[in-house]
């Protein structure tokens, strides 16, 4: 913003200077210009204020010196925060100016060099570079800034969903989850644990200060040429706090109803739900069951010039064109109820709510269904069936839910099997047996398993696919849901029909060789058959 009085430069260029009001504050002299970063060699003094960890960290790359201060490329020449933690590290102030993240990625290349592999873990370096009798280790040092960059990018790089830091008597232990499985990766000195969990807070935006009451905040990484957006939260536990970082890697995430693990048969049902115009549409499963990426899924295949899509969610997981995104903000008052009623007055097509909670936000849906609305929502239920009954446990009229429900789409997530490693196999006879698998024309030549590798970390499996229980809401169902009738009666009828269970869909995936039978009977443990 141009405050009152200051002056315009010739060039176009708005020059902002804080130098007399904060000594390390934000001096973008160049902040509409983009400079090239092909040619650029700064000193080693330069370098030794801004090393690597520092500069992969905040994804910015040091330029040189002008007008006396350090010049610094960073993708957001406004990201004050970002401009504060480099002048802080630095100790003096920035000028910053403009470059893409794939510009500075190949320049932090260049300068420093390519990154060569240590044998030394983040937790060793950091050991190695402290001496035992520092018993206060500083959040902003150079080697808690490297080590938890290290920590957050090797994660990353092992496609981990979470990374979990968690206090413990005789020190920080750090775990990731991937592909939904818990794995210690290190544990982290009691001494370090404050600067390490401060460091974590001062990159989220949350206080340091507060250490009593659960906190939430975000935290944006530069890793090589992409950002990847980290959720975070903090919990208060008896050895200090526990910090969790959802990693939500757009990159890595592809939002394309192909790439959501329908087979042919289940494609063409998902077809005919998205082709109606108006209705409830419902995504249902546990927590990290995939049913977001479902939802975006749907989204996207209807995201068009001539549709209005709005969507209201807790909090905004993954940015998108064309639509509009509202987050809720409960202390404010913008609950899921309040903003899909503002939301009905925007005109929209097509309604994304990320959870049916409560009554109010269920009735609110299905009267948007109702006034010819296609939403999209989610349930916790163990299976689709189960949604109907969960709906009007909330609260909504079962002939109202009768009127507008179109389907149910329930869902878990099963590891595939590692392509790298993965071999011919058939299934025990005591597998056989408990998979119902008794004909003899059952086809098991496309059964695999894998044998253990370096690229699946000696498991067998790597990455995920999704499993899926589709339920059509038919004339004759819909006059079960309206007379009440109860989630078994709608099961036992949907199956009648043809409903496909989830462990059912998850034994075809094992008989085309995507996963295994101990993977589909783990998912579906405590699923009706």
């Amino acid at each position: 913003m141009i405050e009152a009085g200051e002056r315009i430069p010739e060039s176009g260029r708005t020059e902002v200077s804080h130098a007399k009001e904060r000594p390390h504050s934000f001096v973008a002299e160049g902040l509409l210009r983009a400079e090239p970063l092909d040619d650029i060699a700064p000193p080693d003094e330069i370098l030794a204020k801004i090393p690597r960890a520092l500069a992969v960290g905040h994804g910015a790359v040091p330029v040189g010196r002008r007008n006396g201060m350090l010049t610094v490329a960073v993708p957001d020449p406004l990201d004050l925060a970002t401009i504060d933690g480099i002048a802080r590290h630095a100790g003096e102030m920035i000028d910053a100016i403009g470059a893409s993240p794939a510009e500075i990625a190949g320049a932090i290349e260049r300068i420093y060099g390519m990154e060569k592999p240590s044998a030394a873990s983040p937790v060793e370096s950091i050991r190695e570079s402290s001496s035992p009798a520092d018993d206060e280790v500083s959040a902003e040092s150079a080697p808690v800034v490297g080590m938890v960059n290290e920590l957050i990018a090797a994660a990353v790089a092992r496609g981990a969903s979470d990374i979990h830091f968690e206090p413990r008597a005789r020190g920080l232990k750090v775990r990731l989850r991937i592909d939904g499985v818990m794995v210690e990766t290190s544990v982290i000195e009691r001494r370090f644990q404050p600067a390490v969990l401060s460091r974590l807070k001062i990159m989220a935006g949350i206080s340091i200060a507060e250490r009593r009451v659960p906190q939430d905040g975000r935290i944006q990484q530069m890793l090589s040429d992409r950002r990847v957006d980290l959720r975070v939260s903090s919990l208060p536990s008896l050895h200090g706090e526990s910090i969790v970082l959802r990693v939500l890697d757009a990159g890595r995430r592809n939002f394309h109803p192909d790439a959501l693990g329908l087979d042919a048969e289940n494609r063409a049902v998902l077809d005919r739900i998205l082709a109606l115009p108006d209705g409830m549409v419902l995504v249902t499963g546990p927590t990290g069951s995939g049913k977001t990426t479902t939802l975006y899924g749907c989204l996207n295949a209807l995201n068009s010039v001539d549709r209005k899509i709005i969507t209201v969610e807790e909090p905004v997981e993954f940015q998108f064109r064309g639509m509009n995104q509202v987050p809720v903000r409960p202390e404010i008052g913008l609950t899921f109820a309040t903003a899909l009623r503002a939301m009905l007055r925007q005109a929209p097509n097509v309604i994304l709510i990320g959870e049916i909670r409560d009554r109010e936000t269920a009735e609110v849906a299905v009267n948007a269904a109702l006034t010819g609305h296609l939403v999209f929502s989610t349930l916790h239920t163990n299976d689709a069936p189960g949604a109907v009954t969960r709906l009007t446990d909330l609260g909504a009229r079962p002939f109202l839910v009768s009127a507008v429900l179109r389907a149910v789409v329930a869902q878990r997530l099963v590891r595939r099997v590692c392509e790298n490693c993965a071999r011919p196999t058939e299934p025990a006879p005591h597998e056989k047996v408990a998979a119902g698998w008794i004909q003899p024309d059952v086809d098991f030549s496309g059964c695999r398993r894998g044998i253990g590798c370096p690229n699946c970390e000696g498991t067998g499996l790597s990455g995920r696919t999704a499993i899926f229980e589709i339920f059509l809401i038919t004339e004759t169902v819909r006059g079960l849901i309206a007379t009440g009738a109860g989630a078994e009666a709608i099961r036992a009828q949907a199956l009648r029909e043809g409903l496909r269970s989830l462990r059912a869909d998850g034994l075809r995936k094992v008989l085309a060789g995507e996963t295994t039978i101990e993977e589909v009977f783990a998912a579906t443990a405590g699923d009706p058959l």
